[in-house]
């Protein structure tokens, strides 16, 4: 494969978040990965929660649980509703991906661009950052995009973020080109960014 960008652009380190680390963040992290993205995903729930049979009954799983685990549980409790509703397929996809749901909050790797895909995500990010102790002062960019938590919206929204992701990584250094990142991504894809930045 050849590569003909500038040596200067350096390869970001990226992070896709959304509440359970099971739709929204790892359609995005998939697809960032197939083309040779440093991306990881994490989830900011207490717990992992997928449907259940009705409202009042979701499946509740602790993150760390692995994608194989959660699959082969939903398949023995009935595999005929989670097939149908692309519960069963989202899972053999999230197995491809990585091991297992992971919680934002456990993880002390640093990241250059956090992307969410809701607004409540995105304030829990923001309340972690704020109580960790500033260190190495490395800025991060948290930006958000809702998207609802459903399969095709997660897909559409990936194709998204990968545009987003590639668009600051050829921009050099991001601090100095967001602003202009920002605007043209909204202008091109009608999708509202809102963003902040911290320190680690």
């Amino acid at each position: 494969m050849e590569h003909h960008s500038p040596a200067r652009m350096r390869q970001l380190c990226f992070a896709m978040v959304c509440a359970s680390n099971q739709n929204r963040s790892m359609e995005a992290h998939a697809m960032l990965k197939k083309h040779g993205m440093n991306v990881s995903s994490f989830g900011v729930g207490a717990h992992v929660k997928l449907p259940g049979p009705s409202q009042k009954e979701p499946n509740v799983y602790k993150f760390g649980t692995p994608y194989k685990t959660i699959y082969d549980d939903l398949t023995a409790k009935d595999s005929e509703l989670y097939t149908r509703n692309g519960l069963l397929q989202m899972l053999r996809r999230n197995m491809g991906v990585k091991l297992a749901p992971e919680r934002y909050q456990e993880n002390r790797d640093q990241f250059d661009v956090v992307v969410t895909f809701e607004e409540r995500v995105m304030e829990q990010v923001l309340e972690d950052m704020s109580h960790r102790p500033q260190v190495s002062l490395q800025p991060v960019l948290i930006c958000n995009m809702d998207v609802k938590d459903n399969h095709e919206e997660a897909a559409h929204a990936a194709t998204q973020t990968l545009k987003l992701c590639q668009m600051l990584e050829q921009g050099g250094e991001w601090e100095d080109c967001v602003d202009a990142v920002v605007a043209q991504f909204q202008q091109e894809t009608g999708r509202r960014l809102t963003y902040t930045i911290c320190y680690y």
